[in-house]
């Protein structure tokens, strides 16, 4: 990527609960001179987003349309149940199904778990998203099950949460409109999050990269040591010590001439 093939930035979109932090601070290291803007969706809205054009990849929550979109997937998350901190349920380390079966279930319009059977009771209405009902779980009206991330993420002082076993998990990916190959910067992208080194480039290629100081004094080092060579390059070896060298170059200290034959 070079010159004009290389865009003005890159766009990538990520949804809530998903923290790009780390990846960003790689790229801003790898690309300095390409600007990545991020672009927050909602988890509904993120597919759409990308197959519109309007983010170039994104850290989306599967499952996306495979023939619309390009998935890598990264991790999965564990499901929690957030429940106010005088709960009976923080006594333990986890939390069963079996034991929300008689609580009222909270089951916001942005859910991104994908329930075949809610568990629990249901409540009278579903609340528009996640943080509303956080906000009712404080109030004491019911529990809620998430993604740790989006507990994390809504985190009060007066709630807390713990595992559930054996419910659905979301899964995050890195995500783009489907083509015949990646564009260049999306497969920048793929590397640093597949923690790929800088000199990676699965047969593109390489992104010229600055020398560091580090690197430059290396150098200067190197320059300096060839150059103290004095010309000893096309020195010859002196010979070992306590053998002499042979006028004819032959082994042994011979001379090289016949002796004379002996008499009769």
């Amino acid at each position: 990527m070079t010159g004009s093939d290389i865009p003005s930035s890159f766009r990538l979109a990520y949804v809530p609960g998903v923290t790009p932090t780390k990846w960003v601070r790689v790229w801003h290291e790898r690309l300095p001179d390409t600007p990545l803007e991020l672009v927050q969706a909602t988890a509904a809205d993120a597919p759409g987003l990308l197959a519109d054009g309007g983010a170039d990849a994104g850290l989306v929550r599967l499952p996306v349309d495979r023939d619309v979109l390009a998935a890598i997937p990264l991790y999965t998350e564990t499901t929690v149940v957030v429940i106010p901190k005088d709960h009976v349920a923080t006594a333990a380390e986890e939390v069963s199904l079996a034991e929300l079966a008689d609580e009222i279930v909270l089951h916001p319009l942005d859910d991104v778990l994908d329930w075949e059977t809610l568990p629990g009771r249901p409540a009278v209405e579903r609340p528009a998203t996640t943080a509303d009902a956080i906000e009712l779980v404080a109030a004491g009206v019911g529990v809620l099950l998430v993604p740790q991330s989006l507990a994390r993420l809504h985190h009060r002082k007066d709630l807390t949460y713990r595992p559930v076993p054996e419910t659905p998990e979301s899964r995050v990916a890195l995500s783009w409109p489907q083509a015949e190959e990646a564009p260049d910067l999306v497969e920048e992208f793929i590397g640093i999050v597949r923690g790929r080194t800088v000199n990676s480039t699965r047969g593109r290629a390489a992104t010229p990269q600055r020398p560091t100081a580090k690197a430059k004094a290396k150098e200067k080092v190197k320059g300096k040591r060839a150059g103290t060579g004095g010309g000893q390059g096309g020195a010859r070896h002196k010979p070992a010590a306590g053998r002499k060298p042979s006028p004819g170059g032959r082994a042994g200290g011979q001379s090289g001439k016949r002796g004379k034959p002996r008499g009769r």
